[in-house]
């Protein structure tokens, strides 16, 4: 786990630095408002104001800091702008000395908090030794419950399979049902079988044994159950993968390891709900007891399943997971899945798509990435499309020939799975940084969650 105290803010202190953070429209007003020794110190290192310089800048009896904040286009084009001073300063307790808009404060705080992750589990990587003291007027609290849910995210992706495969998932969730009072129960096995078909089917190839991990929290306000993919290796089973297309698939239990640090943060910030996290945990594996492609399967809901491709198990796994949920009653059910690849080729690595028929949900959902820099986009359930996931022995057909809307078949499969929840949405996430940006590290990355931390109280009144 990365240093805790990377992930808080400082403590208050006199003695802390002062941080002035200056765009490039505003730096000749910064610079004449400074003593000499000052600006002109500032000029001489070159500082303009251009996004990502920082500089600790000698004044008077102790020294001040300066981060450049670029202009309104600039940093349209990114988020996070203050965790690249995070990283170029020294060690040491910084405190913000600009008045920031609300919302740009809260963005930049948590971007320094999440500068200071680092996946450290196998080698040393020390975390950045600037700290910053809470912005006033933000929710320090609450913030730093993002980033310690952020972290936990990142940490289960991170982690090759070797060390994170059904069994450790498993023990991930029932590690945070422990530290905060709530339920955890796994299914196991050849326990699966009849009750959970297709789970079983896809995980039943690996020496190490599929699981459906169930979670359980809270006794009070609305039900909201999550359902997050939980393939701790793909291979793509007998349709196997090239290796260029194996490379990442540690990361394909991104989709759980998201509902579980999303979890997290509705605990932290006590969000009351009645919180279920469901997670089909397994590993897509070739042996002699592998599914075949041309199988039919019978699902937990009963409906039957052609498999065109073995690497389409996600939604297969998910399908048992999410008819589960339908069996209770549940306000709003979610699912979150490193899914398609149609999905990155639609929107790239940073956005993630998502799915529903509640327009209320969708609307709340895209204001909500906006107030906490988590950007997400709707994608349309078509309804023409219901054809193509039809094949002719079978309900569904798990791989729709032809390769069109992926994304959008992917997801019209899994809504069959999902009636009755009265609203459902569904995200397509890529779960991975491809490239290093502002708090974002190269990586394992949740996407959607802080959104939907957002969201939820606003569409259910929690």
């Amino acid at each position: 786990m990365p240093d805790a105290d990377a992930l808080a803010f400082a403590a208050p202190e006199p003695g802390a630095t002062p941080l002035h953070v200056v765009s490039e429209d505003a730096l000749e007003d910064w610079l004449a408002a400074q003593d000499e020794p000052v600006a002109g110190w500032a000029r001489r290192v070159g500082f303009t104001g251009a996004l990502g310089q920082a500089h600790l800048i000698p004044a008077g009896d102790g020294a001040l800091a300066v981060a450049g904040y670029g202009t309104a286009a600039k940093r349209a084009r990114g988020r996070f702008h203050l965790a690249q001073a995070a990283a170029g300063l020294p060690g040491g307790t910084y405190a913000l000395a600009t008045d920031l808009p609300a919302r740009e404060a809260a963005e930049g705080a948590l971007g320094w908090l999440l500068a200071g992750y680092r996946f450290d589990r196998y080698k040393a990587a020390p975390a950045p030794g600037a700290r910053l003291v809470a912005p006033e007027g933000i929710d320090a609290a609450r913030i730093e419950a993002l980033a310690r849910a952020e972290a936990l995210t990142r940490d289960l992706i991170n982690t090759p399979a070797s060390d994170m495969g059904p069994t450790e998932l498993a023990e991930a969730a029932r590690a945070l049902a422990e530290a905060h009072g709530a339920g955890c129960t796994v299914i196991e096995g050849a326990a699966l079988e009849e009750g959970f078909p297709l789970i079983h089917a896809v995980g039943r190839a690996s020496p190490r044994s599929p699981r459906l991990i169930d979670l359980r929290h809270g006794e009070s306000g609305p039900r909201v159950t999550l359902v997050g993919k939980g393939v701790c290796f793909d291979t793509g089973g007998l349709n196997i993968k090239p290796g260029s297309s194996m490379g990442l698939m540690k990361k394909d239990m991104g989709g759980s390891a998201t509902v579980l640090g999303l979890a997290q943060a509705m605990l932290e910030t006590g969000l009351e709900v009645r919180l279920r996290v469901l997670i089909p945990a397994v590993e897509n594996s070739v042996s002699g007891d592998a599914f075949r492609p041309q199988d039919v399967l019978r699902s937990r809901k009963g409906l039957t399943v052609e498999v065109n491709n073995t690497d389409a198990e996600g939604r297969l796994v998910l399908a048992d997971a999410l008819a589960l949920a339908c069996e209770e009653e549940c306000d709003l059910l979610v699912s979150m899945a490193t899914l398609t690849g149609a999905a990155r080729v639609a929107v790239g690595p940073d956005i993630a798509p998502f799915y529903t028929d509640d327009d209320a949900l969708a609307g709340a959902l895209m204001a909500a990435a906006g107030e906490v820099a988590d950007p997400v986009w709707r994608m349309p359930f078509h309804a023409p499309y219901e054809a193509l996931i039809e094949p002719a022995i079978a309900d569904l057909d798990n791989a729709p020939s032809g390769g069109f809307a992926g994304s959008i078949t992917a997801a019209l499969f899994l809504r069959r799975f999902a009636e009755g929840a009265p609203r459902y949405a569904h995200f397509d996430i890529y779960g991975w940084q491809p490239q290093p940006a502002p708090g974002r590290p190269k990586g394992g990355a949740g996407q959607g969650a802080r959104a939907l931390l957002e969201a939820i109280p606003a569409v259910l009144g929690g």
